[in-house]
């Protein structure tokens, strides 16, 4: 009997990620906007995946299923459009990955020690067990909230932390939350480790004195968790509609599209298939209806939203449908630049540093339907999504800088997701760029 099992784990942890059998991964470098557009272009066309979004001055990755590999290099070479291969296996390099997470959780396991949420990457029970037992611990100053249900049932859960149980009316409020897009899985470390800072090493009084927080670690709960057992490149929520057969193939909607700003106008598509499908409707999600309703409900003391996202190494700002810049522009980018200049002085050589914009003019493409688009639509002063370091960095192995010597000649930075030994340095100088914010925001809000 214990055989049997020991085979059908195997069979299991083999099959895991057959889907993505024959996939390959390309880095693409377009040289103008005008292969920049032909990129874009090939995301509906060719079923496209861009894992990391290019950009004219910065490489992309590019996910091809087996049947369009052929014509999209036909399309990359008549273009000119300079390209190079990032995986020629993605599920042998996705079983790499497994490894090394399980191998990050044997050492806290060898050394009896507790694994946090910015250790490594856990599972969403486990993240919701770390957020009980800080809520357990520190009664006085943290409140667990669970906001709803999302579409399969699971508890979608934030904490309240403050000194004052969020009644002093003085106080400004910030709201992060991580995981609109259930692949990216370094968020919710970023966010859990906010939460240690806030509650469990608190180092700057000021945060608590002045700042009531709330923190939503997991805002799409069924996506991440699909994300870990069926499809790792999972983006959207799980959602189906009875009325449509073919949302119980298709299922599912892409979170950062489904909120009511100049929602499924741009950078979004009524293909119930495709990954950056917009719903039925403005809010059609559960997921994303909680998000607005956090929003909404603490809109009179909120100076700053900021919605976690990964990859890039970018803060960007509205509006993102059509690149035009909202009145408060300025406040926008100069707490932009001071959260980038203190992630930039707490961060590891091998990672570039932030860069601050509209998100439409940084990015290169629009999108509607967006997060912190709308977060600022209501009213919020500054709205940002960060989109966090990965997998984009091409390390340069003739850097001669001794401090780089622990990292050198690692390829997993080239993998889908960041090696687990960087989970708690990109947690902490995101920290670093949040609280930052923090500060600077209340400054510009209160001159106002």
């Amino acid at each position: 009997m214990r055989e049997w099992i020991l085979v059908s784990l195997c069979a299991v942890a083999f099959a895991k990620h057959e889907t993505y059998s024959g996939w390959k991964s390309y880095y693409v470098a377009p040289a103008s906007q005008e292969q920049l557009s032909i990129l874009g272009s090939l995301e509906s066309k060719l079923d496209v995946d861009y894992f990391v979004r290019p950009r004219v001055d910065r490489e992309g990755v590019a996910l091809v299923k087996p049947q369009y590999q052929e014509e999209f290099l036909n399309v990359l070479a008549n273009e000119e459009i300079s390209h190079r291969v990032h995986s020629e296996d993605i599920k042998s390099q996705l079983d790499i990955e497994d490894e090394l997470i399980e191998a990050r959780h044997a050492e806290f396991r060898a050394r009896s020690t507790p694994e946090k949420p910015y250790d490594n990457y856990l599972r969403l029970d486990a993240i919701y067990n770390y957020m009980d037992e800080v809520a357990a611990n520190y009664p006085n100053i943290v409140k667990q909230v669970t906001a709803g249900r999302s579409f399969q049932g699971r508890p979608i859960k934030y904490l309240k932390i403050s000194s004052t149980n969020f009644e002093d009316r003085s106080k400004s409020i910030i709201f992060v939350d991580a995981t609109l897009h259930a692949r990216e899985w370094i968020t919710p470390p970023a966010a859990a480790y906010a939460i240690h800072k806030l509650v469990e090493n608190r180092t700057d009084p000021e945060l608590l004195d002045n700042f009531d927080w709330i923190i939503m670690p997991v805002s799409n709960p069924d996506g991440y968790e699909f994300s870990h057992t069926n499809e790792r490149f999972w983006r959207k929520t799980r959602s189906f509609n009875i009325e449509n057969l073919i949302s119980f193939i298709c299922r599912g909607v892409d979170g950062n599209r489904n909120f009511d700003i100049h929602w499924g106008t741009v950078g979004s598509s009524d293909d119930i298939c495709a990954d950056n499908y917009a719903g039925s409707a403005p809010f059609s999600e559960i997921e994303t209806r909680l998000v607005r309703d956090v929003l909404k409900e603490n809109l009179s003391r909120m100076i700053l939203y900021i919605t976690l996202h990964s990859y890039g190494s970018m803060i960007l700002y509205p509006w993102s449908h059509d690149g035009s810049l909202s009145n408060n522009a300025l406040g926008l980018h100069t707490v932009g630049i001071a959260m980038a200049d203190a992630i930039f002085a707490k961060t590891l050589p091998i990672f570039p540093r932030y860069t601050v914009g509209n998100s439409m003019l940084v990015i290169g493409y629009p999108s509607s339907g967006a997060a912190e688009d709308y977060a600022h639509s209501i009213g919020v002063p500054l709205t940002y999504t960060y989109e966090l370091p990965g997998i984009e960095h091409d390390y340069d192995e003739d850097d001669d800088d001794e401090d780089d010597d622990d990292f050198a000649n690692d390829d997993h930075l080239k993998g889908f997701h960041l090696d687990p030994q960087y989970i708690r340095p990109v947690a902490e100088e995101v920290w670093e760029g949040i609280s930052v914010g923090a500060k600077r925001a209340r400054a510009i809000v209160s001159r106002k």
